[in-house]
């Protein structure tokens, strides 16, 4: 982004992971409490990154095996008469997504702990933030007042 940008800038969806990369705004003079709040927000990001990525090159992994070894059970190819790429029907597709889903059910419950905990320290923090901010304005208000 550029210098004078006052905001953060969001980036096309990463091709593994599928999720927007986010650039944070640093604001000139951010305070201690500024940066544990966006470092917070950099490494939730950083996490879910890492693991949808992880997730997704599995899940197409794992697909692709399933949908071979059902067309190499049934004698097909992987590429019909006229060189399409074969496919499974909704039925055969959903016993692969069901299996998927349940082999990966742990991983998904961590992942939601471990998203539900780092939101919360980032809304805890987000409140301080907020907090300090309207006392820097009120304070602000009463000098102005005094004068």
């Amino acid at each position: 982004p550029p210098a004078h940008s006052h905001s953060d800038w969001i980036g096309p969806p990463d091709r593994h992971s599928h999720l927007r990369p986010v650039i944070f705004h640093v604001p000139p003079g951010e305070s201690a409490l500024e940066r544990r709040l966006r470092e917070a927000r950099q490494e939730a990001q950083a996490c879910n990154q890492r693991f949808w990525a992880r997730h997704n090159r599995a899940f197409r992994q794992e697909k692709e095996e399933f949908i071979y070894s059902r067309l190499k059970a049934k004698g097909l190819e992987m590429r019909d008469e006229s060189g399409q790429k074969a496919t499974l029907n909704a039925e055969e597709m959903a016993d692969f997504y069901k299996d998927f889903l349940s082999k990966n059910f742990k991983k998904h419950l961590q992942y939601n702990r471990d998203w539900y905990k780092r939101n919360f320290t980032i809304t805890f923090l987000m409140g301080q933030v907020a907090l300090v901010r309207a006392l820097r304005w009120l304070r602000g208000k009463k000098k102005n007042v005094e004068q």
